[in-house]
């Protein structure tokens, strides 16, 4: 272990499930987790935290069974992701004419550039979230990733804006405020998904990521290198669950039991003569339901889904093959069995399910390696991006803290021993990996969501 690294803390508040993953880059730059805990949502309804108490309650035990897992963890920080179908993003294209033009263009020119955009007008009650730089043109040279360095007249770059609402951020931030933790930094969900899915090769060839969570489907959508949109679908797991359970009269626990064991996006691949039976309440009757209808109503909310997926890529014009990376799917509804083939039928792109285990260790349990948890892990990768652009925001408290043998699959998948010139490549390749992805975003979001009050205009 790589003992002067620090441990980062992801929390993915969630409408189904809240999850605190601790972990710390090894000396091959891959992810060991130190700590993991889940508990149950309640007070989160399309990815928006609506009762702050209830939400307080499942972050404190989803610390306890992070604590649980290793109690030599104290955590204080956390990177927290921001979801709801209240996130909107828009274009916009900014321009400065600088002062000194026989001078070599500046990074301060460029946070200028920057710093101006967050001064769009968007509608009252929102706020900007993030002001992303997509390419930039210096006087006639255009698409340039960076103008460091350039001399010019004029310096512009088109944007990506991304908006939320005031009142829904200051919830997320209370409840982590008063589950006695410090939100370090506000992180768009479907950017942190993808940062743990999605490789080097993938950004430069065109993706979509795709997040099927509880309560919402993420969506991010890069192209040559560059972020070219980002979208909050207000459909989920949660949603084709309750249509299961108002379609065929079952109980919600048993509609999701149904939907997890017995689910698929596709009602031709369900056995017409296939049936389930339900126990009956309190004396009444068994009730067989077909496993056809089962997929009936999966397919129609699934389809549903895609078809805003399809309808977010035609917005950008990036429909029609022009991404060759596909879609990549990830989040909790990802493992619904034919959802590829399903999402290929409808979009038309070549699909696969995208799971974090790019950036986790060898040895971590399986269950850490599932879809379900890779905005967690994004968070987490984030942080390190923080730190290794800034190391001295970083409080240097450096805990000697071991990997616990409950979070390890199996004793003999330890790392194997490597030439010292093989560690030397892992390390800067996955160093290059991260830096490269996140250096594409803004850092340092949270200050906008510190204040507590609004002010009067």
């Amino acid at each position: 272990m790589n003992q002067e690294q620090p441990i980062i803390v992801g929390l993915d508040i969630g409408t189904t499930k809240i999850a605190a993953i601790a972990g710390r880059k090894n000396e091959f730059g891959k992810l060991e987790i130190l700590g993991f805990g889940r508990a149950n949502s309640n007070g989160v309804k399309h990815g928006q935290v609506l009762n702050i108490d209830e939400t307080i309650k499942a972050i404190r035990l989803a610390l306890d069974n992070c604590y649980a897992s290793n109690p030599n963890l104290s955590v204080s920080e956390v990177y927290v992701g921001i979801a709801g179908h209240h996130i909107k993003s828009l274009q916009t294209r900014g321009d400065i004419v600088r002062q000194h033009t026989e001078d070599e263009i500046t990074q301060l020119e460029i946070d200028q550039l920057v710093a101006d955009q967050y001064k769009t007008y968007i509608p009252a009650g929102d706020q900007i979230i993030d002001v992303i730089p997509q390419e930039y043109a210096v006087d006639n040279f255009q698409n340039i990733i960076s103008p460091i360095g350039y001399g010019g007249i004029k310096v512009g770059a088109n944007f990506h804006i991304i908006t939320g609402d005031k009142n829904a951020i200051k919830n997320i931030n209370r409840a982590v405020e008063k589950s006695g933790l410090q939100t370090k930094d506000l992180v768009l969900q479907p950017l942190a998904s993808a940062a743990a899915v999605m490789g080097q090769e993938d950004l430069e060839a065109g993706v979509a990521i795709v997040d099927i969570g509880g309560g919402t489907t993420d969506l991010a959508v890069f192209y040559e290198g560059i972020l070219k949109h980002t979208a909050v679908i207000p459909f989920g797991g949660e949603n084709i669950t309750n249509d299961i359970k108002t379609g065929l009269g079952v109980l919600k626990t048993q509609a999701e039991q149904m939907k997890v064991q017995f689910g698929s996006a596709l009602s031709n691949e369900a056995k017409g003569n296939a049936f389930i039976t339900i126990p009956g309440l309190r004396g009444m009757p068994a009730k067989e339901i077909s496993v056809k209808n089962l997929a009936n109503i999966i397919q129609a909310r699934m389809s549903e889904i895609m078809d805003f997926v399809s309808y977010h890529l035609k917005q950008v014009g990036l429909d029609n093959k022009m991404l060759n990376g596909g879609i990549v799917l990830t989040g909790g509804g990802s493992q619904l069995k034919h959802l590829i083939q399903l999402t290929e039928y409808v979009t038309g792109l070549n699909a696969r399910i995208g799971f974090p285990t790019e950036h986790l260790a060898a040895g971590q349990i399986e269950e850490l390696a599932k879809p379900t948890y890779s905005t967690c892990i994004g968070l987490i990768l984030k942080g390190y991006s923080d730190y290794e652009h800034n190391r001295k925001q970083f409080d240097q408290l450096h805990m000697k803290v071991e990997i616990p043998a409950a979070l390890r699959r199996q004793a003999g998948l330890a790392e194997m021993e490597m030439p010292e010139d093989e560690i030397q490549r892992a390390r800067v390749k996955n160093r290059k990996g991260i830096k490269d992805f996140w250096g594409k975003f803004k850092d340092g979001i949270i200050d906008l969501f510190k204040e507590e009050e609004d002010h009067a205009l």
